[in-house]
Formats: C-alpha cells, structure tokens, sequence
C-alpha cells in the first residue's frame, strides 16, 4: 500500500486526508440519523396521553425535549399549549428549523468532499503530466524511470479521486433524502399534536 502511494506521488497524501474524513462523517452520520433515535416510535402517543392527563409540568417538557429531536419540536408545542393555534405551530417552525440544522450537520463537508475529490484527482493528474514532459531531455530522448512515476502520479491520483467522490456523493444524496423525510415526518406529527390540542383531532 506505502508503495502505490509513493508511486502515486505527494498529490495523493491531500486526497488520502479528505478520504478519511468522508468516512469519518459518513459512520458518524450513520449511527446518528437513525430512525428510532430521531422518531422514536410511540413518542407522539405519549406526549397525547400526557397533555390529555393533565401532567404537563417543566420537567416533562425538558425531558422530552433532550429525548430526541422529535422530543425538541414536540416540547416546543407543549411549552406554547395554552397559546393560539398560529403562536403554537409558530414555535413548532421556529424549533424545526433549528432540529433540521442539527440533522444537516456534516453534510456540507460531505458534499464538498464529493464535489472536490474528482477536482484533487485531476491535480494530481496534471502534476503528473508535468512530471512526464519533465522527463524529455533537450536532445529528444527521455528518462524511463521518471516518465514511468510521470504516468503513475496521473493515473493513481484520477483513479483514487474517482474512488473517493463516488461513495461519498452516494453517502451525501442519501443521508439528503433521510433528513428531509425525518423533517416532513416531523412536521406532521407535530401537526397533528397541534390539532389534538385545539380540538380538531380525536
């Protein structure tokens, strides 16, 4: 491995760096975006039964709100019950947005990673061809060995940029669809409450 790396010339090093970084966010986005642990299943039903029971107290709401993200938006509600309809899905917004940019968070740099390994790769590609005319004498013949690391600085370097944009532009498309459906999800259970709690829900 050390050896294809020497072959592959310095331009690989900035590409083995972002590669460790996009699998560094891609695990740590993986254990986070889970379902249970953002829409833990039967939260809504409880937070029904403890509105409707009348035990609404601070320390509930705090509970819920550090249950999960879920649990924030739900607690925003239940800390406006009292307010009108507009004020209470209001908070309901104000408290989405800031679960949505917690669920968003990595994403960026994920993309980028994506978007700018191809970019590195050609880098490398171009170093690379600089090498290889690097190695013609003024006389017209050339140098074998350094033509030869000429021509694998270009290869590696376009291939590993390959390598590492794929997965990660996979990786950063799907956890995009996973936090947009966690975030409409929300939206609707959060609504629903709304409408349990002015009476147009049973």
């Amino acid at each position: 491995m050390l050896a294809i790396f020497q072959a592959a010339g310095w331009p690989i090093w900035l590409l083995l760096i972002a590669s460790i970084i996009a699998v560094a966010l891609i695990v740590e986005r993986l254990i986070y975006l889970r379902r249970e642990k953002i829409l833990p299943k039967g939260l809504l039903d409880e937070v029904i039964r403890v509105y409707r029971a009348g035990k609404v107290t601070p320390e509930v709401v705090d509970k819920l709100e550090e249950n999960s993200p879920l649990g924030a938006v739900l607690a925003s509600a239940l800390r406006n019950v009292d307010a009108p309809r507009d004020v209470m899905k209001e908070s309901i917004e104000e408290a989405g947005r800031g679960v949505a940019h917690g669920l968003e968070r990595f994403l960026t740099t994920l993309g980028t990673i994506a978007s700018l390994a191809p970019l590195m790769g050609l880098f490398g590609t171009v170093v690379g061809m600089i090498e290889i005319f690097g190695a013609q004498s003024p006389t017209g013949g050339n140098n074998p060995a350094q033509l030869a690391h000429g021509i694998s600085v270009a290869l590696y370097n376009t291939g590993f940029g390959l390598a590492i944009a794929m997965p990660a532009l996979v990786f950063y498309r799907h956890f995009r669809a996973l936090v947009d459906s966690f975030i409409v999800e929300m939206e609707l259970q959060a609504v629903k409450f709304v409408d349990v709690v002015h009476g147009t829900r049973k």
